[in-house]
């Protein structure tokens, strides 16, 4: 918000409004935005605790505002890292022209857990395999941002960036407007156009599109109902679909409808029984058969996770010089790969000042934060890097930026990150905004939901 003593020009109106909110009004809009989350059903599960597993994200009602030139910035950086994603894609499960060229070693891809091998040699339609990517990002300095990570799979989140606007503009409409603040409301729209545009061949008609859920039982599962609401199309389960023929369909109470588009938001794994997990619950028995085909589409396309892999994740500024011919826009974090031997080295040498990843890790499990650590847990985590170092990523502790949070004292600086989301199909399209993820604890850097992580508002200002 400030630079020095001076408050930056996008948060100039949000001093004043903050100078204005005595704690009183500040207390009561708060219970007021979390009564508004209980209403709604904004719930988001964590694993592995007792009791009802879920609960509501903190919500900090302080705003993170991005201007318009800082965002045309990350847009474009955004869309040139998902093109380049989805030609690593499409390249690796074809001729793997990178791997040939000697960019990427090939063990890399065609022994990472998440390369399917019963995907290679289909062509999805569009040649579009992540079709919605989540970028995470961070702010190191004013015009510095990194890449923390890429999700190409089924990147979960934007329920919240959806309804932190939703509830913003409905507590404070003066704040809208006082400041001009591009909508974010046309993400519904733009996905389902994104997956009507990627329907498949056979598809003669208007495609028929649903969302597979694993079910009530998902973290995410509020998310998916939200999204097949806002859509208007069908929330389904693996037993409300079949194979029969070259097709998918869907049990209804008038009889069976095809299916054309699934938006999948379960693992490769349980999606099909008869070429995955043969135990999957979950999935469709013959869905693969369908889609190599081209009877249906599943977006992401099964896959497309080793894309997001932690150790592919360092090679992605390669792939936009190899398949675009473009230098970077957006840097990567540095990162050692515990997998070779002088990175290794440096990581365990340096374990209690670096970050260490699970390559596969999500939500925040399986790291170690090495300032935020005792000896004890650096010791026990040394263990684990040298009992398998291919499995870990490590890399330095940064300094991410802080935004105005409130807490109980008043107004504190928190650590944040930013993950927009990015919709590739026909055409690659990009809301202006995305879910900022804050760590709520003073001085934490983790900012996941499930290690006590909150969610803002994120403005991005007209030009």
């Amino acid at each position: 918000m400030f630079l020095g003593d001076t408050v930056r020009p996008p948060y100039a109106r949000l001093q004043d409004w903050v100078a204005a909110m005595p704690a009183s009004l500040r207390q009561m809009k708060q219970a007021e935005a979390e009564e508004l989350f209980r209403r709604i059903g904004i719930t988001f599960a964590v694993y592995g605790e007792g009791g009802d597993p879920d609960r509501l994200i903190p919500f900090d009602m302080f705003p993170r505002v991005f201007t318009h030139a800082e965002w045309s910035r990350l847009e474009r950086g955004i869309k040139q890292r998902a093109r380049a994603l989805n030609a690593f894609l499409a390249d690796v499960y074809d001729r793997g022209e990178i791997v040939r060229a000697g960019r990427i070693p090939a063990a890399l891809v065609y022994r990472n857990a998440a390369y399917e091998k019963a995907v290679a040699g289909i062509r999805p339609p569009k040649g579009v395999f992540s079709h919605i990517v989540g970028i995470d990002l961070v702010r190191t300095g004013p015009d510095e941002f990194f890449v923390l990570e890429d999700n190409c799979r089924t990147p979960s989140g934007v329920s919240y960036m959806l309804e932190n606007r939703e509830i913003m503009m409905r507590m404070f409409p003066d704040l809208f407007r006082e400041n001009r603040i591009q909508p974010v409301e046309s993400y519904p729209e733009a996905l389902r156009r994104t997956l009507a545009s990627v329907a498949p061949a056979k598809c003669d008609r208007d495609p028929n599109i649903v969302i597979l859920t694993p079910g009530h039982f998902n973290s995410a599962y509020y998310e998916h109902s939200f999204l097949a609401d806002l859509m208007g199309v069908e929330l389904v389960e693996g037993q409300d679909l079949f194979v029969e023929g070259d097709r998918v369909w869907m049990r209804t109470t008038e009889g069976p409808q095809r299916v054309d588009v699934i938006y999948r938001r379960i693992d490769d794994a349980f999606l099909d029984p008869l070429c995955f997990r043969p135990d999957s619950m979950l999935g469709v028995p013959g869905l693969m058969d369908v889609y190599r085909s081209g009877g249906v589409s599943i977006c992401s396309a099964p896959g497309a996770g080793v894309a997001d892999d932690k150790a592919v994740y360092t090679h992605v500024p390669e792939m936009v010089r190899f398949y675009l011919g473009e230098e970077p826009i957006l840097q990567n974090v540095p990162t050692w790969q515990c997998a070779k031997a002088d990175d290794l080295k440096y990581v365990l040498e340096n374990l209690g000042d670096l970050v260490v990843k699970e390559v596969h890790g999500s939500g925040g499990y399986g790291m170690l934060v090495g300032p935020k650590s005792t000896a004890d847990q650096v010791e026990a985590f040394r263990a684990r890097i040298l009992a398998d170092p291919g499995n870990y990523i490590a890399q330095p502790t940064l300094a991410l930026s802080t935004v105005p949070t409130f807490v109980d004292e008043g107004v504190a600086p928190r650590h944040v990150d930013l993950r927009p989301y990015c919709l590739v199909g026909e055409r690659i399209e990009l809301v202006p905004g995305g879910l900022t993820r804050v760590a709520l604890t003073e001085g934490s850097l983790v900012v996941n939901s499930s290690q006590g992580g909150g969610v803002k508002d994120t403005w991005v200002l007209a030009e």
